[in-house]
């Protein structure tokens, strides 16, 4: 069951806006790229919101991200770039939440954070 209700306006964003005719999950996961990629300033700070297995952040960790990860890395699930113990490490952008960033970012890793916890996938 979806953690998030239902928000119209932003569904109608989503559906016109970043994934207009796209059918297939991999034309999802595109359209969720560039419009992340396009929307979203980096670097920005980040804190790692809740634990995943795939990565080494723990709750409450801050990063500073510094871009998306590659588009190949991003067909199941949007990565995102920290610098990690002075080194590029790619971790899923759902377990991160920005930290004092500009209202487009909000926007857009809202948006994304929305579809995930609407129970949305890529694959």
């Amino acid at each position: 069951m979806p953690q998030r209700p239902l928000d119209e306006a932003r569904e109608d964003r989503i559906a016109m806006k970043i994934i207009v005719d796209a059918y297939e999950p991999e034309e999802q996961a595109l359209g969720w790229y560039y419009y992340l990629e396009n929307n979203v300033s980096v670097p920005f700070r980040a804190k790692c919101s809740v634990e995943r297995v795939i990565s080494p952040l723990r709750v409450d960790d801050e990063v500073e991200v510094v871009g998306m990860a590659p588009e190949d890395e991003c067909e199941h699930e949007m990565f995102v770039m920290p610098r990690w113990e002075q080194r590029d490490l790619a971790v899923p952008l759902a377990q991160l939440a920005g930290i004092d960033i500009d209202d487009e970012s909000r926007q857009a890793l809202d948006d994304w954070s929305y579809w995930v916890e609407r129970g949305h996938g890529l694959s």
